[in-house]
C-alpha cells in the first residue's frame, strides 16, 4: 500500500486550490522557514499526516499524505476526525498516523481543520479495517463507515467519568458444567490464555446466562469481552444476563433501537475504556473493546448476520480474524452447528463443546414427524386447521395447561395464489410479479409493484377463481382460531415481534425467528409446512431449516412433543428427531466438499449487466485454479432485477486471499476508467443459488 498523496500526479488540480497552499514538509531538524505574514506553518515536530479519506473509489484506496499547520499541532492526533482538501473538495477523512517525512516528491497540502481531537480510530481497528477491505475485495473507505459510527459532538463534550468499576470474580462454572470441557474452558478465559470453541449449545433458556459467564471469566483475568447476536431481541437477553452476573458499569449494550446519540455515547464508553465488554448486534464487531481477551458469536447460521452494504462483511470471520489479531478466546455457538463452523472444527482452529449424548437425550423435546400426506384429522376443526391427526392431539392436550407454539415459515395470509382449476400460478399483468392475498375478503394483489388484480383470469384455462398454494401466519392463526374455539391466538411476526409469553393457555403463531420465549417454556410446539423451507432453490436450504426448527424447539420444554410436519426420510428431520446437528453439519460440509461447494472451497459472486460483468473478467488476473460459472440472469425478484446477470468465481480456499486481490484490482482498473456501471463483487455470498 502506498502512503504517498496528495501530490498534482495523482490529482489533476489538486496543487491550485484557492486557501490550501501546497508545501513541502521540513527536514528533521531544519527550522521551519518564516513565508508571508499569514501563511501556514507546518508543525516542527512529525509534520505529515498520513489521512484516510472518505472516498469510496477502488484505486484511490490508500492514504494521502498531508502537512499539519503548527496550529493544529496538538488537536492532530492518530485516529482523530479532519477535513482536507481533496480533488478540489473538501471531504471528511480519519488520520492515521504522523510522520517526520513524506514518500511522496511532490507538494503538499495542509490539513483543513480537525473535526474533533478524539482518536476514535485504535490502531487494532485500523489494520482490522484494512485486513476486512482486503478480504472481501472492498475499501478501506467503505469498511472505516461500517466500524466507526457518526460523530455527535455534544455527546464528545459530556463530561467523562474518571472512576471505573473493579472487574469482577472469576465466576462459579453455572451452566458450563453441563459441558464435559466446559470448566476448563471457562478457566482458561479466568488465566488469561484463548481457548477457541465451536459450542453446540443445549436446548433451554441457559444459553445467554451461560455467554455472560465467559464473560465474567474474561474480564476476571483482566482482558475485554465482544459478544454479537442476531437481533435486539438476543442483545436484551444478553444484556440482562450480563447486568445479573457483572452489575452496573462494566458492560454495554449497542443496537440500533438505542438512537444514534445513545448509540455513540456507549460506543464512546467502549472507545475510553470504561466498559469492558460489549453486547450488540452485527454493527458492534468493530467494537473498540481494549485489550480484547474473548469473541463471541451466537447463532452464526442466521442470516441477519450478514452485512448489506459493501463489501459484505460476514461476523464470523470478522470476530475470527479479531481473535487471532489480538491473541483473544472465540466461542461461536447456537442451537445447531453450520457448515463453516464445522469447517473451523475440522482445520483445527476451534475445538468442539458440546454436552454428552445422556444429557442432550434428558434435555430434548420429544420429536415426531407427520409426512406432508398424513391423515387429517376426524374432527371437522382439525380438518379446517389443515392439521394432522398427532399434531392436533398434541396441541389439545398441551392447551389444557399452557401455551402452544406454532411456527409457520411464511408471513401475511395467502403468500401466494394459483389458478383453482389447473394450478397455474398466479401472476401479474403488469410486472409478472406473484400475486397473493391479504385477507379472506380482498381482492389478489402483486407482491412486487402493489398492482391490484381483481379481475384476474388464468392465462391457461380462463377461470378466475384462486387457491393457496402457500399459507402465511394470518391464515394459520385464523384456521386454528376455528379449530380450537375459545383459545387465544396470538401472531408474532414481521409487523409485530412478541418479546414473550406467559405461562397462561394461548396458541403462538410465529414464522421463523420471531417466536418469543414463554414462561417456563411451551408445552407443545408444531413446525407446519417444512416442505416450504425444504424446498428452497438454496445450497443451505437444508442446513438453514433445521437451525429454524431447532431454535423453535429449543423454546419447549424438555421431553415435551414437537411435530414436524415434513418426510422422516430427510436428513435434516432426522437430525432433528435424535437432536443431532453435528452429524448433519459433518456430513453436509463432506458433500459439499466433494462437489467445491462453500465452504470446502471460496467463491465470489458478480452482479451487474452482461457487458460489465465481461469487462471485469477481462481485466481480472484469477489464480490458477479458478473457474467461472456463468454468468446466468438473476431470478426476476422484481424490476430492478431486470437485464442483471450473475457469474461465480470458484477457487480452492487457499486462493481465497488472491481472488479477493484480483478482483479488487480490476475493479480499480474500471475506477480509474471512470465506468458508469458498478459490479456488485461479494466474496463468500450467502446466496448462491
Amino acid at each position: 500500500m502506498t502512503k504517498d498523496g496528495g501530490g498534482t500526479d495523482l490529482i489533476p488540480g489538486l496543487d491550485a486550490l484557492p486557501g490550501a497552499p501546497a508545501v513541502k514538509p521540513n527536514k528533521p531538524g531544519k527550522p521551519a522557514k518564516t513565508g508571508k505574514k499569514g501563511a501556514r506553518r507546518p508543525a516542527a515536530d512529525l509534520p505529515v499526516a498520513r489521512v484516510a479519506v472518505d472516498m469510496s473509489l477502488p484505486h484511490l484506496d490508500r492514504p494521502f499524505d498531508y502537512l499539519v499547520p503548527a496550529e493544529l499541532d496538538a488537536k492532530a492526533v492518530p485516529g482523530c476526525r479532519v477535513r482536507v482538501r481533496f480533488a478540489g473538495q473538501l471531504v471528511d477523512g480519519l488520520l492515521l498516523e504522523r510522520a517526520a517525512e513524506s514518500g511522496h516528491g511532490g507538494k503538499l497540502l495542509f490539513l483543513e481543520r480537525v473535526t474533533s481531537p478524539e482518536p476514535v480510530l485504535t490502531p487494532e481497528i485500523a489494520a482490522l479495517v484494512r485486513e476486512v477491505a482486503d478480504r472481501y475485495a472492498g475499501t478501506f473507505a467503505d469498511v472505516l463507515r461500517l466500524a466507526v459510527p457518526p460523530r455527535h459532538a455534544r455527546v464528545e463534550a459530556e463530561p467523562v467519568e474518571e472512576t471505573a468499576p473493579a472487574p469482577p470474580e472469576a465466576p462459579d462454572a453455572g451452566a458450563w458444567r453441563e459441558y464435559p470441557a466446559g470448566e476448563s474452558f471457562l478457566s482458561a478465559l479466568a488465566d488469561g490464555r484463548a481457548p477457541r470453541a465451536v459450542w453446540t449449545a443445549l436446548p433451554g433458556p441457559d444459553w445467554a446466562a451461560a455467554i455472560a459467564l465467559a464473560v465474567a471469566a474474561t474480564l476476571s483475568g483482566g482482558r475485554g469481552a465482544l459478544v454479537v447476536v442476531a437481533d435486539g431481541r438476543d442483545a436484551a437477553r444478553v444484556d440482562a444476563a450480563l447486568e445479573a452476573e457483572l452489575g452496573e458499569g462494566l458492560h454495554v449494550a449497542l443496537t440500533a433501537e438505542l438512537g444514534p446519540a445513545e448509540r455513540y455515547r456507549r460506543w464512546l464508553a467502549v472507545l475510553r475504556g470504561k466498559a469492558r465488554a460489549v453486547v450488540g448486534t452485527r454493527a458492534a464487531m468493530f467494537a473498540p473493546v481494549a485489550d480484547l481477551g474473548l469473541v463471541v458469536l451466537w447463532d452464526d447460521g442466521d442470516d441477519v448476520h450478514a452485512e448489506p452494504h459493501a463489501p459484505y462483511p460476514h461476523p464470523r470471520d470478522v470476530l475470527a480474524l479479531r481473535a487471532h489479531r489480538s491473541g483473544a478466546g472465540a466461542l461461536i455457538g447456537g442451537f445447531t452447528r453450520t457448515t463453516d463452523a464445522t469447517q473451523l472444527v475440522e482445520t483445527g482452529w476451534a475445538h468442539a463443546l458440546a454436552a454428552d449424548r445422556n444429557r442432550i437425550r434428558a434435555g430434548m423435546p420429544r420429536v415426531r414427524y407427520v409426512g406432508e400426506d398424513a391423515q387429517l384429522a376426524r374432527d371437522a376443526a382439525a380438518r379446517t386447521a389443515r392439521l394432522p391427526n398427532v399434531a392436533f392431539e398434541a396441541a389439545r392436550q398441551a392447551l389444557e395447561s399452557g401455551p402452544v407454539l406454532v411456527q409457520v415459515p411464511r408471513r401475511g395470509y395467502v403468500p401466494g395464489i394459483a389458478c383453482g382449476r389447473c394450478r397455474t400460478p398466479a401472476r401479474c399483468q403488469t410486472c409478472q410479479g406473484p400475486l397473493a392475498l391479504a385477507s379472506s375478503h380482498a381482492a389478489p394483489y402483486c407482491a412486487w409493484c402493489g398492482h391490484i388484480a381483481g379481475d384476474w383470469h388464468c392465462p391457461e384455462c380462463g377461470f378466475f377463481q384462486v387457491r393457496a398454494v402457500v399459507v402465511g401466519a394470518k391464515r394459520t392463526a385464523e384456521e386454528l382460531g376455528r379449530a380450537f374455539p375459545g383459545v387465544p391466538v396470538r401472531t408474532s411476526g414481521r409487523e409485530a415481534v412478541l418479546d414473550r409469553v406467559g405461562p397462561e393457555r394461548a396458541l403462538v403463531v410465529s414464522t421463523p425467528g420471531a417466536e418469543p420465549p414463554a414462561e417456563n417454556g411451551y408445552l407443545a410446539a408444531l413446525l407446519l409446512d417444512g416442505w416450504v423451507l425444504l424446498g428452497r432453490p438454496d445450497l443451505r436450504a437444508g442446513e438453514e431449516t433445521l437451525r429454524r426448527w431447532m431454535n423453535a424447539a429449543s423454546l419447549v420444554r424438555p421431553q415435551a412433543p414437537v411435530i414436524v410436519a415434513a418426510d422422516g426420510a430427510l436428513p435434516a428431520v432426522q437430525a432433528l428427531v435424535r437432536w443431532d446437528p453435528v452429524t448433519y453439519a459433518e456430513r453436509e460440509l463432506a458433500e459439499r466438499r466433494e462437489v467445491g461447494f462453500p465452504p470446502a472451497a471460496r467463491m465470489a459472486s458478480l452482479t451487474a449487466s452482461p457487458a460489465a460483468i465481461r469487462e471485469l473478467l477481462a481485466d481480472t488476473r484469477l489464480p490458477e485454479g479458478a473457474e467461472v460459472l456463468g454468468p446466468v440472469p438473476l431470478p426476476q425478484a422484481g424490476t430492478e432485477a431486470q437485464d442483471k446477470e450473475r457469474a461465480l468465481i470458484r477457487v480452492p480456499r487457499t486462493s481465497g486471499n488472491a481472488l479477493a486481490r484480483a478482483l479488487k484490482e480490476a475493479q480499480g482498473v474500471r475506477s480509474a476508467r471512470k465506468a458508469t456501471e458498478t459490479v456488485r463483487v461479494q466474496i463468500d455470498p450467502l446466496e448462491l443459488i
